[in-house]
């Protein structure tokens, strides 16, 4: 089965979940050389579309996402990808996930979580991503 990489100028939506508890953790996107390399070394590597290269997770921080199984939407151009989380958190922010504000009714924003690393401790001192 081929991802569809062409809707979306080479890249396809990576929704990341933890693969015991099944919270989401993450979205990211891969494009094909991602898609690729995460399945050959296990380890979860996404495209960034800022920096525009690979990035694997935990390569800075330590946080790595483990591959335990790959899903694939009706379309083919989104994956699901069920993960081991090998450290305590996947936002650079600290927290464990990073969907971790809930927007209320009344349009307030609350935060549901607590961090549990400083972006320091994550990636050094200056470093926040």
């Amino acid at each position: 089965m081929e991802l569809d990489f062409e809707k979306e100028n080479g890249l396809v939506p990576a929704i990341v979940q933890d693969a015991v508890n099944n919270d989401v953790l993450m979205l990211g996107f891969m494009n094909r050389e991602a898609f690729d390399k995460t399945r050959a070394t296990g380890c979860v590597t996404f495209f960034s579309r800022s920096r525009k290269k690979l990035w694997t997770k935990g390569e800075s921080s330590g946080q790595k996402l483990l591959l335990r199984e790959l899903l694939f939407d009706c379309d083919k151009d989104a994956v699901l990808v069920r993960v081991e989380l090998a450290g305590d958190a996947v936002c650079h922010e600290g927290y464990r996930s990073c969907f971790f504000r809930r927007l209320e009714p009344n349009g307030d924003v609350t935060v549901i979580a607590e961090p549990l690393l400083t972006p320091e401790q994550l990636y050094g001192q200056g470093k926040t991503s």
